[in-house]
Formats: structure tokens, sequence, C-alpha cells
């Protein structure tokens, strides 16, 4: 297929799988918003300048969410989590972060995503396109363990870790340049349900819970950045990274529910292309291409162009 894939063909594949559905978004479609704030350490202005990583508290907006396009999926479900955030720099600018309980993406191009999409399909054939999929593609092979862990249904969505699938470039104040992925790790530990304890959850369990527990105070998570080794990828997201230098980089403390966002004809767009001064994304091609997905996304589910802040 090459490198022709198109925001509408993706669009078009997630519909097939039973996503993407008109006033959603067309993955991640059933979530949360949530109001915090985010500090950073004083490590964080060692490896950029970017204004939200000067030790000051910046507000923060974060969405907890299924990984479906479904808005009605049961959350005791097995899938892929995410939670991203948006931070407001003291200019009012933002800048996004996007990360999920899944290490690695599944492919390392935009149209190897949308290929395996499509012959997810659901049909009495789709076993035979899988299987097809998979010996043209062996090395999803290797990701399958990191895929079935992702899929684990959290006791909480404040009891995971979530995980940003690419490498972006951090410049400090003297000039020096090192590449990251994005860890987010939860202060309360890890905690998952048996199959069996899931399904006897209610369908909105993990919304339910997470509010029970910010009556009791904020939850929080350490952001962690995982700087690349010499032979790390910085531009295909279904590679690991050999690299174990970790720097813990702030604390994001969650308060409550968001009451103010997409209300009326208020759109949120968490898009890791929108970075700020001192943060640089890489030149991984799903990275790019997801902005112009999110855009289609946005144009489906309220019928409007995105406008302002696509990045060319």
């Amino acid at each position: 297929m090459g490198d022709t894939v198109t925001p509408d063909d993706a669009i078009d594949a997630i519909r097939g799988t039973g996503g993407a559905r008109p006033g959603y978004r067309a993955l991640h479609a059933k979530g949360t918003l949530y109001g915090g704030t985010f500090t950073a350490t004083p490590e964080a202005a060692k490896l950029s300048r970017a204004k939200h990583l000067d030790g000051s508290a910046i507000p923060a907006l974060i969405r907890f969410s299924n990984g479906s396009g479904n808005p009605e999926q049961r959350d005791g479900l097995p899938g892929v989590r995410g939670m991203a955030v948006k931070f407001t720099l003291p200019d009012g600018s933002t800048t996004d972060l996007s990360a999920q309980t899944a290490r690695l993406f599944i492919s390392s191009t935009p149209d190897g995503f949308v290929d395996l999409l499509k012959a997810m399909r659901p049909s009495p054939t789709t076993p035979l396109r899988l299987a097809r999929y998979f010996v043209t593609h062996p090395r999803l092979l290797g990701a399958l363990p990191v895929l079935r862990d992702a899929s684990r249904v959290p006791a909480s969505y404040a009891a995971t870790e979530y995980h940003g699938l690419h490498a972006f470039r951090w410049l400090s104040a003297d000039g020096n340049a090192r590449f990251v992925r994005y860890h987010l790790i939860p202060a309360a530990g890890e905690e998952y349900l048996s199959a069996p304890a899931a399904k006897g959850r209610d369908p909105d369990f993990l919304t339910d819970e997470l509010n029970t527990r910010l009556a009791s105070g904020p939850v929080q998570f350490s952001f962690r950045v995982q700087l690349a080794g010499p032979k790390d990828s910085t531009i295909d997201p279904s590679a690991r990274w050999q690299s174990t230098d970790t720097v813990t980089v702030g604390t994001l403390d969650i308060t409550g529910l968001d009451t103010e966002r997409e209300r009326g004809d208020d759109i949120v767009v968490f898009d890791p292309m929108r970075v700020t001064d001192g943060i640089e994304p890489s030149d991984d091609p799903v990275l790019r291409f997801r902005t112009y997905a999110y855009s289609a996304s946005v144009k489906l589910r309220t019928g409007v162009d995105r406008g302002p802040g696509l990045r060319p």
C-alpha cells in the first residue's frame, strides 16, 4: 500500500471494526475529563527549557478512557486504556501528552496500522485475514505479549501505568538535546482484575471507582522520561528501547472531575504533536500522521474543521 494511507482511510478502517461513530472520538470514545496540577522536578528543567517544566504549578486537564471506538463498551472488557494530559502554560497556550497502557504501537507506519484494522473486520474470514497479516508482519508476533499485558483490566484508572508511544527531542536552555519517551507511573501501584472479577463489575466501574477515590484526596502519578540510548529508534513506535536510563521529571496531582470543558460547542483534542518551545516531535511517521487523524475524527464527531493548531 506504500505510504498513501489517508486519515479518512484510517477512520473508515476503524469504522469497519465497530468504532468511529459520529459524535464520538474515533478511538478512546468512552472517557472522562478531570482537572489537576502538574509540578516539575529540578531534573526536568535540566533536560528541557519548556515552560511547564520549570517547577511552577501548572494547570492540567486529564482524560482517562477505554481504547475502543464504542462509547458504550463495558469497562470490564479487556482492552487498552488511555490517559491524556493537556498542560496550560503561563502564556495561555497548551501542550499535550498522550499515553496508553500499551508500551509499544502495533506498527511502525500508519499503513501497517490500517492494514491490521482491515484484517480485524468482523466476518467469517477474519481468522484467515489475521493469519495472512501475521505472515506478512512477523514482528507483530513478538509484540503480542505486550498487547496482552496492555489489555488487562485494571482495578482502577489510578492503578495502572500509561506509556507514550513516541519519541520527543527535549532541548535544554544550554542547547543540549536528548530523545525521550514518556511514562506515567501511579503512586497507588498497579492492580489488575481477573477475567471473572472484571466481568462482574458495573459497565462504568472505572469512572465510578476513580470518582469515589478522588473524594478521599488527589490521585497522583509520577511523570518519568526514558532517555534514548545510541541504538534506540526514535522513529519506530513499535520498537522497544534498550535503554533503562529514566528520570522523574514531575508529579501530576488529579483533584476531581472537570465540569467546564466539552460542553456545548467546546472541542477538546489531545494531540501529541502539540508541543511547545523546548520539545520537538521526532520524525516518527505514526506520530506525524496522528495530528491529521485527530482532525478527521473531530470532523466526524462535530461536523466542523479543527482549524487552528494543526501543524503542517
